[in-house]
């Protein structure tokens, strides 16, 4: 596969899970303030903490009020990170591949588009209740992945798709999981309280897995929640899990069936699995879980510029 080819997919991948993770976040969080108490303020600044992007927000608008972090993180056409611009980026990524993708890919990649722009027409952010929205944004996201898996044949584009999706979903669900444990709670007063069970449970709802941690963990503690969301073996929005499965297609692509190493990518994401596969909660919090996540970020973000180095990197400019 051309290098070109490659690249175009692999964003592919990182935008669209971009897209339908910032739509996942907006709606719990829009859930969670219907069970606030009726003292305590809409708390919408930990959403832009968990997205990177507080720096260049603070540069734009002054206090975080809902219609405001809304747009910033769906319609603004100035920030790269938002739901429109991931989802741009995608299609065009999509269109310059169109001949790798199958037509039913391409036309639902297509309808999400468009499905934004009305939104924009609509000024979706400006209304009182915008969760069918966001809702029908999560939904044709994941209609674009159950495509892809089942009607794609498992060559090397599928598996760029595939990673790149995965590292983008590690990398969202450990900054979701350090905002909440640094900034939703008003004081610690609060931790162990009713109001800190309705954060953790918002936390879990975010990754759809409050239903399955109940099942696996029974009551919600912090140090559970972290556990399933870093380190479990079979959640497929945990950190280790979208590692794992990462690492599995990298060896795909390299034909590296041995679970050997063939370059810096496969060393790098094997080092970090394997860090994550014997550590153990305790591990995690004697450390700090921000330091902790805050490290991971770091590495998931080297993992994929070592992916750039050793596949894309060629003179021709990139849309990504």
């Amino acid at each position: 596969m051309l290098s070109r080819v490659a690249n175009h997919i692999y964003w592919l991948g990182r935008y669209l899970e971009r897209a339908e993770n910032y739509a996942r976040f907006i709606d719990v969080n829009f859930n969670l303030m219907q069970d606030l108490p009726q003292d305590l303020k809409e708390q919408w600044e930990p959403l832009v903490a968990a997205t990177g992007d507080l720096d260049f927000y603070l540069k734009k608008y002054q206090g975080f009020e809902r219609h405001q972090v809304m747009y910033f993180l769906t319609f603004d056409p100035e920030n790269p990170n938002s739901m429109l611009s991931a989802v741009n980026k995608a299609r065009e990524n999509a269109r310059i591949i169109r001949e790798n993708l199958s037509k039913e890919t391409w036309e639902k990649v297509n309808e999400l588009y468009y499905m934004l722009q009305t939104g924009m027409e609509k000024k979706v952010w400006k209304k009182e209740d915008p969760r069918q929205f966001y809702e029908m944004v999560k939904n044709q996201i994941l209609l674009i992945y159950g495509l892809a898996d089942a009607t794609v044949a498992r060559t090397e584009g599928w598996y760029f798709r595939q990673l790149g999706q995965l590292l983008e979903r590690a990398d969202k669900t450990s900054r979701i999981l350090d905002v909440k444990y640094h900034i939703l709670l008003p004081s610690p007063i609060e931790v162990g309280s009713p109001l800190d069970f309705l954060h953790w449970m918002a936390l879990l709802k975010s990754v759809t897995g409050f239903n399955t941690y109940r099942r696996l963990y029974g009551n919600i503690d912090p140090s559970g929640v972290v556990e399933f969301l870093v380190l479990n073996k079979y959640f497929p929005r945990s950190i280790y899990y979208c590692l794992k499965e990462a690492e599995r297609c990298l060896h795909c692509i390299s034909g590296n069936s041995t679970d050997g190493i063939k370059n810096s990518s496969e060393k790098a994401i094997g080092e970090l699995r394997s860090r994550l596969e014997y550590s153990e909660v305790d591990d995690i919090i004697s450390v700090g879980l921000h330091e902790y996540l805050d490290t991971l970020q770091l590495k998931i973000n080297h993992i994929s510029d070592l992916i750039d180095i050793n596949y894309f990197r060629l003179k021709e400019n990139f849309i990504s």
